[in-house]
């Protein structure tokens, strides 16, 4: 499947997600008003997979030091096997279009699929904030776990 460029018609989609009980202990939501500066903000890239299989929001994009964080990220069908692919046409997407030199990103210390499958496409576990974020629907924090992948990993995992 392919990555596009989301725009104001997708922004249903995305809160749809963001909002679904499924995903609330592990996925931020952001209104209309913040997905559209979003959309037009040069250093941030908000991408749809495929035919709305999944929404992802690259930030820090032109930071000098080439690190790029894979901030949101959230597939329509969850446990639907499509996490792999849909993580790795990302990371492609951050090192082949976007010239990424590192990608990081977090998830909720409590998200286990999430782990399994970044840990399955490369990315280090780089750190663990123990009680950092507050998740209302859980009415407590959790731990955030710290990813990255730089980019000599990305090409010996690419076979380059």
């Amino acid at each position: 499947m392919m990555l596009r460029p989301a725009t104001a018609a997708d922004f249903g989609f995305i809160r749809g997600l963001t909002s679904d009980p499924a995903y609330a202990p592990f996925v931020g939501d952001t209104d209309e008003a913040g997905l559209a500066r979003w959309v037009a903000d040069p250093t941030v890239q908000m991408l749809i997979w495929g035919d709305r299989a999944g929404f992802a929001v690259f930030r820090q994009i032109g930071d000098p030091s080439g690190a790029v964080e894979l901030f949101r990220l959230a597939l329509a069908r969850v446990n639907g096997g499509g996490g792999a692919a849909f993580v790795q046409a990302l990371t492609d997407h951050a090192f082949e279009r976007i010239g990424a030199a590192r990608v990081w990103l977090d998830a909720s210390g409590e998200n286990l699929r999430a782990h399994r499958v970044y840990v399955a496409a490369g990315y280090q576990v780089e750190g663990r904030l123990r009680s950092q974020w507050f998740r209302p629907v859980l009415g407590r924090n959790v731990d955030l776990v710290m990813y990255g992948m730089l980019r000599d990993e990305w090409q010996a995992l690419k076979g380059r």
